[in-house]
């Protein structure tokens, strides 16, 4: 049996998908972005906690996360206006205001999904409007005999642990601490022998949207040609 099909309206523009489909999900479908981080493909339960992907529905109060939201036919949804701007703006100054902001030294500069939003949304990657809070973490963990992990740059999506925990093996990511303090954690995985096998796996360093977590292998020959630029560079200087 094929999927019923609904009607939606979505900034004026009539579109038809299966019922019960997340809004965001066919909203990138049909070519209007709405910004996001925390939310994949195929997730049962989106945890919502990036606040971007706000939008606004005829009927409802206030804004939802089009990440949660099913669609049923006659929906009537506004993706932008002035105030969902400000909303997602203020959503994004949270999310950087703990970021370290060092773009040139990322190993995802350019390809870096914040770095698409700051331009949609047109915010800076580094805001004055709030406070940066650095947090008291090392720039770089490297506990786990695979990956490389860089705190200071993590927007806590949460992709990696989704990706991590719907694979069948042995060990698992997880979040540790809380709050402002939540980290991903690497906890046991320089003891568990199964840790190995996120070397044919890497599914994680694929998700996540920022380039805090990538191979060892990858982050170490990045870092390389970082560090040959920085010499080149000193070089061309010192000769003029």
């Amino acid at each position: 049996m094929s999927e019923k099909l609904v009607t939606i309206t979505v900034d004026g523009r009539k579109i038809s998908a299966p019922a019960g489909s997340r809004l965001l999900k066919v909203c990138l479908e049909n070519d209007i972005y709405i910004p996001n981080l925390c939310y994949l493909e195929g997730m049962s339960d989106p945890p919502a906690s990036c606040r971007l992907c706000l939008v606004e529905i005829e009927g409802e109060p206030g804004m939802v996360a089009s990440c949660r939201c099913e669609i049923r036919d006659g929906m009537v949804v506004t993706s932008n206006s002035d105030d969902i701007l400000k909303m997602r703006q203020v959503a994004f100054r949270l999310l950087v205001s703990t970021n370290d902001g060092h773009c040139n030294t990322c190993i995802a500069n350019k390809h870096c999904e914040l770095q698409q939003i700051a331009k949609f949304l047109r915010q800076p990657l580094r805001t004055k409007r709030l406070r940066h809070i650095d947090r008291d973490y090392p720039e770089i963990i490297d506990d786990h005999p695979v990956l490389m992990y860089e705190p200071k740059k993590c927007v806590l999506c949460g992709r990696c642990v989704y990706v991590c925990n719907q694979i069948p093996k042995g060990y698992k990511l997880d979040f540790a601490r809380r709050g402002i303090n939540t980290i991903i954690s690497f906890y046991g995985s320089d003891l568990d022998p199964s840790s190995r096998d996120c070397e044919g796996c890497l599914a994680c360093t694929e998700v996540c949207p920022v380039g805090a977590l990538s191979s060892k292998k990858k982050w170490s020959r990045f870092i390389a040609e970082v560090k040959l630029k920085q010499e080149q560079k000193a070089a061309r200087q010192s000769s003029d």
